[in-house]
């Protein structure tokens, strides 16, 4: 039988680490934003709705995020953040207005890529040797350049894939939605929301975002930046125009973003071994031994999402939590038989919500990300005595093999 009352509270913990840490992407240091906020960098929700050129400002910050999660995909968030705001600011200012009008970044081609080369080599001397120091690695091998291979996503040096791929593809979805209106004789200032909210959920959307057959950024795109975009988009800026009775679009309508932060401090903590074995985790594939640096093992974060775990009874308040959540927020079955793992988080925040304690899927996940980048270090020596969580991680209190046997 799970034990609850630690998944709660670490689950509680995290939460409250993730809204007292949060960082906001800096939209109010790019220039073509800064008079949608105020001076003391608050966005001007009353005037999102208001026109920028043909399109509302609600429309170009939500194709700025579209952006930022396919680029946010690499080892480094703040130096994502500080390379899209500088290269999007270089080009506003020579009238490429990639937001507004997407086939600039392709005709002024020579213009973006060489912004993207320079850009990139600044960031690298700013951020460099924090990434390391950090990471455990060496300042020469930062890259923010990532392409789609047999292997997931790999650094790569080819920086004519990386434009088309990575800023190309989120570019041309707008793009795409507008020529698609055009030809059935519609308008709209809003095309890309249009499209996204006419989704059910949330989570539904993030879905489609990489695999609707039409507009789907496919492998340009990874699961876990689907639902970062869904986090930013309905938690952190609050961009939704739905009403907000619909359940479907609210802070706990789309799941976990997971990535190898998120795995990580999890599995060492003990979470995800309350509800799968480590056993279990070894048949799907996500602990595969000896395979990472060192003959440790490594778990593969991506596998996680999709296994079942039979340790929640469906008689149990948390089953009847999960039937709601699913079929009234996530909006994605009406029958489920058995709860995925990568909904556990979210079983709980909703525990937490039906007992008026507002926590949202955004807290939870920003809370990872502090730890995970702060103290859960993926090398030998995280930071244990001063992590957050010390006097609750299993890794740390008990069996500290999680923490030295396994890297994400």
């Amino acid at each position: 039988m799970a034990d609850w009352n630690f998944v709660n509270e670490l689950t509680a913990t995290l939460c409250r680490i993730g809204r007292n840490t949060r960082t906001i992407p800096g939209l109010s240091q790019v220039e073509p934003f800064r008079h949608y906020f105020s001076d003391n960098s608050k966005l001007k929700y009353k005037e999102l709705d208001e026109y920028d050129g043909g399109f509302t400002r609600r429309e170009i910050l939500t194709r700025y995020l579209l952006l930022n999660a396919v680029l946010d995909q690499g080892p480094d968030m703040k130096g994502v953040c500080l390379f899209l705001r500088d290269v999007i600011s270089y080009l506003y200012r020579k009238e490429i207005r990639i937001f507004h009008r997407p086939l600039d970044f392709f005709k002024e081609l020579g213009i973006s890529i060489d912004e993207i080369v320079n850009r990139h080599e600044s960031i690298k001397k700013i951020r460099s040797k924090d990434w390391a120091r950090e990471n455990d690695s060496t300042a020469s091998r930062y890259n923010l350049f990532f392409a789609q291979s047999q292997r997931g996503m790999i650094a790569t040096k080819q920086v004519l894939d990386y434009a088309i791929h990575r800023w190309g593809v989120p570019l041309c979805v707008p793009l795409l939605l507008e020529k698609d209106l055009k030809r059935d004789n519609k308008e709209s200032p809003q095309p890309l929301i249009d499209y996204l909210e006419s989704y059910p959920s949330a989570e539904i959307m993030a879905k489609e975002l990489k695999d609707n057959d039409r507009y789907g950024l496919g492998s340009a795109i990874g699961d876990k930046a689907c639902h970062l975009f869904a986090k930013l988009y309905v938690s952190i800026l609050k961009l939704v125009k739905q009403s907000s009775d619909n359940k479907g679009w609210t802070d706990i309508s789309y799941e976990v973003p997971f990535d190898s932060n998120a795995g990580r401090v999890l599995f060492r903590t003990g979470f995800f071994l309350e509800f799968v074995s480590p056993k279990e985790f070894e048949n799907n594939d996500v602990i595969q031994r000896g395979k990472a640096e060192g003959g440790r093992h490594y778990i593969r974060v991506t596998n996680m999402r999709g296994i079942r775990t039979s340790v929640i009874d469906s008689g149990s308040e948390y089953f009847k939590n999960y039937v709601d959540l699913v079929t009234n927020y996530l909006k994605i079955s009406t029958r489920p038989r058995s709860v995925e793992i990568q909904r556990l988080p979210s079983i709980i925040i909703y525990g937490f919500l039906k007992k008026n304690i507002h926590y949202s899927i955004a807290d939870f996940d920003d809370g990872l990300m502090y730890v995970g980048t702060k103290y859960c270090f993926n090398t030998g020596n995280p930071k244990c005595s001063e992590c957050p969580l010390k006097n609750m991680c299993k890794g740390n209190k008990k069996n500290h093999k999680l923490i030295d046997d396994y890297r994400t």
